[in-house]
């Protein structure tokens, strides 16, 4: 009777310190959550967001948001390794509204024995310039969806730069539909057909891009792991690649992406590497 006696507050004591931690937790899974769906401001609900096809703002963008990204990749070819960089600058003018503008350059390597006049000559692929509307935001239903559009205007090569500057143009309409399961996981569908057209011969060519996207967001942060699957339609022939990737934070504002490329069938392209560097100054 006394043992009993003696037990009983440490049980009691001992449930409460669960029931204390569990509500603790469920808290901490929701906190990042509530910062970015602030009752005050518009509707907007905090969706992981893949790093390698990148969007334009987040979903549900509020007026004054803004972002530095700096990329830096690697790519295994068969004959040659190229090396891809890109600056980009993303920003959002009116509420649900994001605008992009982007430099990305990619520089080649022989491999193999492979004679330098083979393989590409650098360059500066393009000026893409992007824009992103989220005409649709349920709270209630943790979902976004968005339109948008980037034109990329694309250049010569450094070897034969200026004959002429501009080779041709680049169309993409594009769709997001993204929603939040609970407060960690995460689900997203990209996509959207791409034009091709080359200035020299006026000939169009579309491809048709199908991006979907898994995640989890880890407890309390920004931070995330998950998968990307990039497909590509081009007529008769289908390309994907898988991408694991997370994303970690190393300041307040500063975010670090890190994605590994698996191509599903390694016709021309091997492993490749991308990390993503972001910076988001305050607004």
């Amino acid at each position: 009777m006394n043992i009993k006696i003696f037990l009983m507050p440490i049980l009691v004591l001992a449930f409460s310190q669960i029931a204390i931690a569990q509500n603790l937790a469920a808290e901490k899974d929701s906190t990042y959550v509530q910062e970015v769906e602030q009752q005050q401001l518009p509707a907007k609900v905090f969706h992981a967001e893949p790093l390698y096809i990148d969007l334009i703002r987040d979903l549900g963008a509020r007026k004054g948001e803004k972002e530095w990204n700096l990329g830096l990749g690697l790519a295994d070819h068969l004959h040659f390794d190229s090396y891809e960089a890109l600056v980009e600058y993303e920003w959002a003018p009116i509420d649900r509204l994001g605008l992009e503008i982007e430099l990305p350059f990619t520089f080649y390597s022989p491999v193999n024995g492979s004679l330098p006049e083979s393989i590409p000559s650098h360059r500066l692929n393009s000026v893409k310039m992007a824009t992103q509307w989220t005409f649709y935001v349920s709270e209630p239903h943790a979902t976004s969806m968005a339109l948008g559009y980037i034109n990329e205007v694309e250049f010569s090569d450094f070897k034969n730069f200026g004959t002429p500057l501009i080779t041709g143009n680049s169309y993409n309409p594009f769709l997001v539909v993204a929603r939040r399961w609970g407060n960690n996981f995460h689900s997203l569908i990209y996509t959207g057909p791409v034009v091709k057209q080359k200035f020299g011969s006026n000939r169009f060519h579309t491809i048709y891009d199908l991006n979907t996207s898994i995640h989890y967001t880890i407890t309390g942060t920004k931070n995330f792991i998950g998968i990307e699957f990039n497909k590509t339609y081009d007529r008769m022939d289908f390309d994907m690649t898988m991408r694991p990737q997370l994303r970690l934070g190393i300041s307040e504002n500063t975010l670090i992406g890190i994605v590994v490329g698996i191509p599903v069938k390694r016709e021309n392209e091997r492993f490749s590497t991308f990390i993503r560097l972001i910076w988001e100054p305050g607004h």
